[in-house]
């Protein structure tokens, strides 16, 4: 048989395969607004830069006539390409194809691509649209489940894991993309959940709809499952490109340097969007917006645990990680919700040489009897535990409150940060004045003839002592008490020199968080 021949041959077959699971299949996909498998990832990568592997694999299934049907490509895509120019590993399931359910082969093919991004230090992106286990394959298909998990944990902190949930993904195969660094998730396509609503349904007679149980808005708002959320694929494709061009491709490097670009002072100045009065509350992203190159912040878990924000942005043209208090939000207080969204955050950094730059703004951990139940202390403890283990780069900016637990668990000089600066405004003390002044003045109050006068002059005499940065500075908690305005250049040369830090922690095994 002739080379010609033989060519022909190899494109009938790719035909059959690319054709995924029909017209028809492809044709309904469509119709909810569902790109198929390759079009998603061409979608994403680089123009002319997909490279597509094991694109011949055939199911291994022979139960329930099972070697009967044909599963072109075993019902997920897997290959390689750039992203503004840089290599990635990426896999798509095909919901056209047996519903993109996931048996021993389909399994073995994102292992297989799984390996290759671990072996050549690059990202690994998963874009799940999957009905979840082939029951025909019984526990084969239980155990490719299984073999995905543990390549998701052995590649934690060494490589971006990036997981795109656009379609169904339910039962076991949630584990993955929670297993991964970010979750992406658009709305009315995105479903996540342990058990469906039928069988929410049969066990405990309640009745809901996919969306309302795990749809994008639940993970990206309530669950905190999601990182991203996008009304459609294309605007979450943008997104995925707009945090690769913050994130390194693997653990031995940095991000990649852009120009530095000042802020934009006209539409973010210190002096226009942080208030005069202390009680007043304003927007922490726009002191952020303030302070960084063009004003660009990369919001992360933007709708989940609002009273603390994370993200991504540049200083002098270098990534940093950004956590923030938000006094917009019950008043910017940690809680188990907002410990758990940070001290993953500061992992992620810490991982990935990232430097940390805290802004501090709040009056401690949220009291009450459903925090202490639901776990604020083992919650609280994380965020401890998070700063104290990172050896990146730590710069902290106290601009007001910072009160009791809260004022350590922000990334204090207690727990190693390499510089604390504060502003004028800065209020360092166990707790708020009118608290202290009522406990520790409660006597003088009581005992005087116009206890309401006494408690105004105690409470101001309390803010006089320390209800300012000065006492903290006088300890050396704090390095500069800085004017706002200088906040950029202090950052900035303060992340120069510590751009060769090397801090060894004591050898060990591994930590035990509090998770």
């Amino acid at each position: 048989m002739s080379i010609n021949s033989k060519t022909q041959e190899l494109k009938k077959r790719m035909q059959v395969v690319l054709q995924g699971g029909g017209e028809k299949a492809v044709e309904k996909q469509k119709s909810i607004g569902k790109l198929t498998a390759r079009e998603r990832i061409l979608e994403l990568l680089d123009q002319d830069s997909f490279h597509e592997y094991d694109l011949f694999v055939q199911h291994s299934g022979k139960d329930f006539d099972m070697d009967k049907k044909i599963l072109p490509g075993d019902g997920v895509v897997t290959g390689t390409g750039t992203i503004n120019g840089y290599p990635v590993c990426i896999y798509a399931q095909d919901f056209t194809v047996a519903g993109g359910s996931l048996g021993f082969m389909h399994a073995k093919k994102i292992c297989k691509i799984m390996d290759h991004a671990l072996a050549l230090k690059t990202p690994i992106i998963g874009i799940n649209d999957s009905g979840g286990a082939r029951i025909q394959e019984g526990v084969n298909a239980l155990a490719g489940y299984g073999d995905i998990f543990f390549r998701n944990t052995m590649a934690s902190g060494v490589i971006p894991q990036i997981s795109v949930i656009l379609g169904p993904c339910a039962g076991g195969a949630v584990y993955s993309p929670a297993l991964t660094d970010f979750v992406f998730v658009v709305d009315k396509i995105s479903n996540m959940f342990i058990t469906g609503p039928d069988v929410i349904k049969t066990v405990l007679g309640e009745e809901i709809s996919k969306e309302d149980l795990g749809g994008a808005r639940v993970h990206a708002e309530i669950a905190g499952n999601a990182h991203f959320f996008a009304e459609s694929e294309q605007e979450c494709f943008e997104q995925i490109k707009d945090l690769f061009t913050y994130i390194p491709w693997n653990n031995t490097k940095k991000a990649e340097p852009f120009p530095s670009k000042s802020p934009k002072i006209r539409e973010y100045k210190i002096s226009s969007v942080f208030p005069t009065d202390p009680a007043k509350p304003y927007d922490v992203r726009s002191v952020i917006k303030s302070i960084v190159d063009n004003s660009d912040f990369l919001e992360i878990q933007e709708l989940f645990a609002p009273n603390i924000v994370i993200g991504f942005a540049r200083m002098n043209g270098d990534t940093c990680g950004f956590v923030a208090n938000q006094p917009n939000a019950l008043a910017g207080v940690l809680d188990c919700n907002s410990s758990d969204k940070a001290a993953r955050f500061i992992r992620f950094c810490d991982a990935f040489n990232i430097p940390i730059i805290t802004l501090v703004d709040l009056p401690g951990y949220l009291p009450g009897i459903d925090q202490e139940h639901a776990g604020v202390i083992r919650h609280g403890a994380k965020i401890l535990y998070a700063y104290s283990e990172a050896t990146v780069p730590k710069i902290t900016v106290i601009l007001r409150k910072a009160y009791g637990g809260g004022y350590i668990a922000m990334c204090s000089s207690h727990l190693k940060a390499d510089f604390v600066f504060a502003w004028p405004t800065a209020e360092i003390a166990v707790m708020g004045p009118e608290g202290a002044a009522n406990i520790i003045f409660r006597k003088e109050i009581t005992s005087s003839d116009n206890p309401e006068q006494t408690r105004k002059e105690k409470i101001e005499e309390y803010k006089q002592k320390f209800a300012n940065p000065y006492v903290a500075a006088s300890y050396g908690y704090v390095d500069a008490v800085i004017q706002p305005n200088d906040t950029r250049s202090y950052i900035n040369h303060a992340l120069e020199i510590t751009k060769n830090k090397v801090q060894v922690n004591p050898y060990k095994k591994h930590g035990l968080p509090p998770f």
